[in-house]
């Protein structure tokens, strides 16, 4: 199109008429704009060149019934893209909301447990005995670190979910990943039964802090929703050509009603909480994104006779041996 048509088809758009050829709007046009427009909103401009013959009245109104279509099915495409990008920002705004409200509620108990006892040992250290002393003491240890947990929960999702968080892929023994994360478990970790059966050499690709994480989070999680004295089984096999690590326990599993939802953020279901913590209902939703990034896969089964059983998968690593 010559500058002169694209002026005229601006002038279509902008002030939504016909014009050119055949109109009383620059009728030297070489061809006859229409506005495919509903309602005020105009989606676009079409030209049909007319150089000596003109539309009669039949061809003109199947013209306008073709474009008023395009201007329909344009609308309906419009309004779709609105629903949906509301609807994200809906969902957008309820995770923030979701947020506020645990961290409001949730995080102000252990830092007012904190201040507490540390205001406790400050004021009135003389007269406490020692056991009652290590026990404001180990009261402190729990709560910091679990704070220190959500804030890594929190620091690591957010991060992936705006595609900041750097992936360090390494080749890595599944028994030693296991036996490294079980170090980190929280101390209430002694009122549980916590074994390993893993295969030897099953070697593994994966980011080693990230997997270490989900394992903390997924024992972390059965050592809370378990009464002590549970067993909780690490298992680490070779299963159909990839890594495979299920973390069991027995204890009273987890309602129907609940499964569909356990891996959302910020959901934690009505299940009562062995140790009376407090839960954010972060670690699932990290671990389910975290092995997802790793191309793998994390379910949730019923074990038997009664308890959970989490399994997720990593892609092995290939080894080459040198004869």
């Amino acid at each position: 199109m010559i500058p002169e048509e694209q002026q005229i088809a601006k002038w279509v758009c902008e002030n939504r008429q016909h014009a050119g050829a055949s109109t009383h709007h620059f009728p030297q046009a070489k061809c006859l704009y229409l506005a495919i427009r509903s309602g005020d909103n105009v989606y676009g401009v079409i030209g049909i060149p007319l150089q000596k013959e003109t539309l009669d009245t039949f061809e003109y109104s199947i013209l306008l019934s073709v474009i008023n279509e395009c201007a329909l099915a344009m609308e309906n495409a419009k309004n779709a893209l609105e629903k949906e990008k509301n609807a994200v920002m809906a969902k957008n705004e309820q995770l923030r909301a979701d947020l506020l409200r645990a961290i409001s509620h949730d995080l102000r108990t252990p830092l007012c447990s904190i201040s507490g006892n540390a205001d406790m040992l400050l004021g009135n250290s003389d007269r406490l005995d020692e056991a009652t002393k290590h026990q404001i003491y180990s009261d402190i240890y729990d709560d910091s670190e679990w704070l220190i947990g959500v804030v890594e929960n929190l620091l690591s999702i957010t991060r992936l979910n705006d595609g900041r968080l750097k992936f360090k892929f390494t080749d890595q023994l599944l028994d030693e990943v296991i036996a490294e994360s079980l170090r980190h478990i929280s101390r209430k970790h002694d009122d549980y039964k916590i074994v390993t059966d893993c295969e030897e050499l099953v070697l593994a690709r994966m980011d080693v802090r990230l997997i270490m994480q989900v394992l903390v989070n997924l024992v972390d999680n059965a050592i809370k929703y378990t009464p002590p004295g549970s067993l909780i089984c690490i298992r680490g096999t070779k299963t159909d050509g990839k890594a495979q690590i299920s973390v069991e326990d027995n204890g009273p599993g987890i309602p129907e009603e609940m499964k569909s939802h356990i891996f959302e953020m910020f959901y934690t279901g009505k299940t009562t909480v062995a140790d009376s913590q407090r839960s954010l209902g972060l670690g699932l939703a990290l671990c389910c994104s975290i092995i997802e990034a790793h191309e793998g896969t994390l379910a949730l089964t019923d074990h038997n006779p009664h308890g959970c059983n989490f399994t997720f998968t990593l892609p092995l690593s290939e080894v080459t041996l040198n004869e």
